[in-house]
Parts: structure tokens; C-alpha cells; sequence
């Protein structure tokens, strides 16, 4: 049960969303961005720490049990990055990404913005029930990518050592 029931944003049963920071289950998440994601494969745990605690999280929860994330990193103004998307994968096929987007796209923080933000490799038919189209000038965003960072980072440590 969350410690404050103003972080508490939805519920059905026992299943609810929170975006109360201290419910957070970090090993559940890093095992499953770590070690089964595609997009962030081998993060550090110490990383994830500190992306949840610049980001507003919603939890998703199977009573006391994490159970699914979503991540936004928001100036709360005029611009948002939704990333770490996932749903366990037991209790997939139950609708739940999409009351997990549902309660991200309602939330008062997240309304009026300019410019939100994703990337999916394979999850656009979600996503673009939610609004979310492919960039209208692809010109104009740049980026600089290092997909292995993660793996780059463990082997330097260990060559250090």
C-alpha cells in the first residue's frame, strides 16, 4: 500500500500505480532492464538509481510486488522522454501497458507540454493509440547514440583492475 495516497494515481483490486519514489523495487528493475531489455542491456546498477531519481516513475503493483515501470524524464514544462517501458512478462496480455499509458498520459504533470518523446523498436501500436506519431521533421533532431556504453563501461572496469 503506498506510504502517500496522493502518489497512488490508479487501482483495480489489488493491482495499482504509484508514482511514490519509495516504493521503487530497484532490483526488479534492474534485473529486468539489465538483463532483459533491449534497450538497456548490462546497465549498471548504480546508473538506474540515479536515471529513477531524476525521472518521474510510475510503478505499476501487484500488491507489494513491482510488477511493471514507466519512466518520463520531464522539465514538467515543455518537453518529455518516456523510456523503461515494460510489464513483467506473467502478467502480460492483461491490458496493463495500457493502464500504465493511460495513467502516464493523465497525469497533471505531464499535460500541456510542447514536445514528449519516445523510441520502440517494436511496441508502436501501443504507443500510438496514445497520441505518439513518428517525428514530423527528422531533420532536426540529432543525437549521439552509444548503444554498448553499458558493456564498454563493465570491460574498462575490469581492465582497471
Amino acid at each position: 500500500m503506498p506510504s502517500d495516497q496522493n502518489h497512488e494515481i490508479a487501482r483495480r483490486d489489488q493491482l495499482f500505480i504509484s508514482t511514490d519514489p519509495s516504493l521503487l523495487d530497484l532490483p526488479i528493475i534492474h534485473e529486468f532492464l539489465a538483463n532483459r531489455s533491449y534497450w538497456a542491456p548490462a546497465i549498471p546498477a548504480e546508473t538506474l538509481r540515479r536515471a529513477l531519481a531524476g525521472s518521474l516513475c510510475f510503478g505499476l503493483y501487484d500488491r507489494d510486488r513491482q510488477i511493471g515501470l514507466a519512466r518520463v524524464v520531464t522539465d514538467g514544462a515543455t518537453f518529455a522522454w518516456l523510456c523503461d517501458v515494460f510489464v513483467l512478462e506473467e502478467y502480460r496480455g492483461k491490458g496493463l501497458a495500457k493502464w500504465l499509458m493511460e495513467s502516464v498520459m493523465r497525469h497533471p504533470s505531464l499535460r500541456g507540454l510542447r514536445r514528449f518523446l519516445l523510441g520502440t523498436r517494436d511496441a508502436h501500436s501501443l504507443y500510438t493509440r496514445y497520441g505518439f506519431r513518428p517525428l514530423a521533421d527528422s531533420t532536426r533532431f540529432l543525437e549521439i547514440h552509444n548503444p554498448n556504453i553499458y558493456h564498454e563501461a563493465k570491460h574498462s572496469d575490469v581492465n582497471a583492475s
